[in-house]
């Protein structure tokens, strides 16, 4: 069968047309193109993915190191100030004048250095009767309170040191006591007290004697706990463990739950013996002083600012010796 014969003006017509056609075809590939890189810039911009990425590999970093500063800060505050954290323990007595004392108990505690010479501890540690109600009670009788003696052992020291009083609160259980050999201390660290307020939440460590005489029996070798868990004072036994370098403070860690004036709320547990011990922040400053612990809540441990200890250090260091 014959083809048709194409006459030379439909050839030019079909050349024309396909021109046409691939030319409208360029031209809306152009187009989709430039709405791609137009739509790709205006998202791209906004979002500087870069950027992002970097600004969450540096707050990581910092959440990661400050993780990491909690986990060293008992062994770190340790290795720094143990030395200058002593163990307190004392006699005193309340009675009336001509008479046999109508109260006669031991006193144990925490205190740490917080100038030359100076210790800070609690006031109830400096002054027993302090919030006793029993004390008290013979006090507003006309009782006399007396310390038999006041004395400190702190660890890698083989004999105590006697304390006097330096300055009491009036209205915080703070006090700062006076050591009577300075020269027993010199070259000792003086804890640094935090520049910042405490805030709810950051991490803190509690350093102390909780259980005083017992707790350092407790934990010390088998040989000197048996001999020394049964005692007839805690003074001998103290003197005893000074002597073989087991005065030895523990430390316990937790979180400050609030702050509420000069009180600090945290959960770092406590006993007893504790009382007076620092309370550090997570850069190993002291925010406040351990004082007490509530039975039966276990975020109710208690403790008082530093900025209500300033000023008796101030007035301490200011008193005559």
């Amino acid at each position: 069968m014959a083809q048709p014969e194409i006459s030379p003006e439909q050839t030019e017509v079909c050349d024309r047309w396909q021109q046409t056609v691939q030319a409208v075809l360029a031209i809306v590939l152009l187009i989709g193109l430039a709405a791609m890189l137009h739509n790709y810039a205006s998202v791209s911009e906004p979002v500087a993915q870069p950027d992002q990425l970097q600004k969450q590999v540096v707050q990581l970093t910092h959440e990661v190191e400050a993780l990491q500063r909690e986990q060293e800060m008992p062994a770190l505050v340790l290795s720094r100030y143990r030395n200058s954290i002593g163990y307190v323990s004392g006699i005193y007595q309340i009675g009336f004048t001509n008479q046999p004392p109508a109260i006669r108990a031991r006193v144990s505690g925490t205190g740490f250095l917080v100038g030359e010479g100076l210790l800070a501890t609690n006031r109830h540690v400096a002054e027993p009767w302090y919030e006793d109600n029993e004390a008290e009670a013979l006090l507003h009788l006309g009782a006399k309170a007396t310390l038999e003696s006041l004395v400190v052992f702190f660890p890698g020291s083989p004999t105590p040191v006697d304390l006097a009083t330096g300055s009491v609160s009036s209205s915080d259980d703070l006090a700062v006591l006076r050591v009577a050999d300075r020269d027993a201390v010199r070259g000792f660290a003086i804890l640094p007290l935090a520049k910042r307020m405490a805030s709810a939440g950051e991490a803190v460590t509690v350093v102390g004697y909780p259980l005083g005489v017992t707790g350092m029996v407790a934990k010390s070798p088998s040989k000197i706990y048996e001999r020394l868990a049964v005692r007839r004072s805690d003074l001998t036994a103290a003197s005893e463990l000074a002597a073989l370098s087991l005065i030895r403070p523990s430390t316990t860690c937790g979180h400050l739950g609030d702050v509420v004036g000069d009180k600090l709320i945290y959960d770092a547990p406590t006993a007893h013996g504790g009382s007076g011990g620092p309370v550090f922040n997570s850069d190993a400053e002291v925010i406040g002083v351990n004082s007490a612990y509530l039975d039966g809540f276990s975020g109710g441990t208690l403790g008082v600012s530093i900025d209500a200890l300033r000023p008796l250090i101030e007035a301490a260091e200011k008193k005559p010796e």
